[in-house]
């Protein structure tokens, strides 16, 4: 028998099969691996597009049982690579997806890891969650995202819901859900924390020390010869706003800078914050000549407040922000920062999930703060 022309699929790729008993030129009966036109049915194009393509469909177009299928499916156990062809040929044709659900309950597992992050819109979060999704890259695990948007009760929902979900772990991105919540949690899901710090949490959270962060940040502004130093704080509740702020009045206390309430600004961690705390500083009459941002948003929302009153950055007045998202470097003049490694937050939290739901030793890596300075600072005259 001879080979007649290739059939190509619906994505253009040849399709090749087995075929069984064929008689050469002797009479005497070998196997052949020969390309043959072999048009996919009318049944096989309606179960392809009701998505209803079986392990039985499979093993009837690559011409092999169906314990064979079942073996390439669960890799189970050694099949002839000719015939792993065969199967995963046939099911690229019929356009089979796995049910993997299905299959890694049955194993005990769902292969799914909850993320419950705080901001979607956040570039830091975002960072974080990128590093997450490329931390499970390869490894058979998929996240599931929830956003928190900074509110307690909400960031519990979101936690209810991938529970339900029946996640394998969970990776929990800030937040201030209460400690007693989260350590019934941890007894139950395997849970890794970022950018928090917790008591009894040492081997299960990564963060950077937000309290250490923010007293470099105002060492900085200090020893660039200011003292009138405003802080434009995040969120009232927010563990990273309280340690900043800490760490602001620590460098303060050291250099024997009285802490002035008036230039202490309550905002959040959005934009708006900044244009609001300069605006509320000017209104007030407050002498200032550097602002400390809770973020880079906020750094900001202060420095176009500031370029809207026709006050010079750095001339007149200085800005270090926080997290060195890539704008900062872009902006005019380009932000001081706090580097927050985001990504690699995010990359070191799915290995340490890894290795906890593997019931592996973990241990948790160090990833300090960074200041990345910029043009953003400069000596007071």
């Amino acid at each position: 028998m001879k080979a007649v022309s290739p059939y190509c699929g619906p994505d253009g790729e040849i399709l090749t099969i087995w075929l069984g008993l064929a008689n050469n030129q002797f009479g005497r009966q070998r196997k052949r691996h020969e390309k043959i036109l072999v048009p996919i049915s009318p049944t096989e194009t309606a179960k392809m597009h009701s998505n209803s393509v079986t392990i039985n469909d499979i093993a009837d177009r690559a011409g092999v049982s169906k314990s064979t299928v079942s073996r390439v499916l669960n890799s189970s156990s050694p099949v002839h690579e000719d015939k792993r062809k065969a199967v995963m040929e046939a099911m690229k044709t019929l356009g089979y997806q796995p049910n993997v659900f299905a299959r890694s309950l049955a194993g005990g597992r769902s292969m799914t890891v909850g993320v419950s992050t705080q901001s979607v819109g956040s570039p830091f979060y975002d960072a974080v969650a990128q590093g997450v999704i490329n931390g499970f890259a390869g490894t058979g695990y998929s996240p599931l995202f929830g956003n928190g948007q900074w509110q307690r009760d909400l960031q519990r929902e979101v936690i209810r819901t991938l529970i339900g979900r029946r996640v394998d772990g969970l990776v929990l991105i800030g937040g201030n859900v209460e400690l007693e919540d989260l350590n019934e949690l941890s007894q139950k899901t395997p849970t890794i924390m970022v950018g928090r710090q917790l008591p009894g949490w040492e081997g299960r959270s990564i963060f950077i020390d937000n309290v250490d962060a923010g007293r470099v940040a105002t060492k900085h502004l200090i020893e660039h010869g200011h003292r009138d130093i405003a802080i434009f704080k995040g969120n009232i509740d927010h563990p990273d706003a309280i340690g900043r702020y800490e760490g602001y009045c620590m460098a303060l206390e050291k250099a024997g800078i009285a802490l002035n309430p008036e230039l202490v600004y309550q905002g959040d961690f959005h934009s708006q914050s900044g244009v609001l705390g300069v605006e509320q500083l000017l209104a007030k009459g407050t002498h200032f000549t550097a602002i400390f941002a809770a973020n880079d948003m906020v750094a900001f929302g202060a420095r176009l407040a500031l370029s809207r009153r026709g006050i010079r950055v750095p001339e007149e007045v200085s800005i270090v922000g926080f997290d060195d998202q890539p704008e900062a470097a872009l902006m005019t003049p380009p932000i001081t920062s706090m580097r927050q490694p985001g990504f690699e937050m995010g990359e070191a939290a799915a290995s340490t999930l890894m290795g906890l739901m593997r019931d592996e030793s973990i241990e948790i890596p160090h990833l300090p703060a960074e200041l990345k300075i910029r043009e953003s600072v400069a000596r007071i005259r």
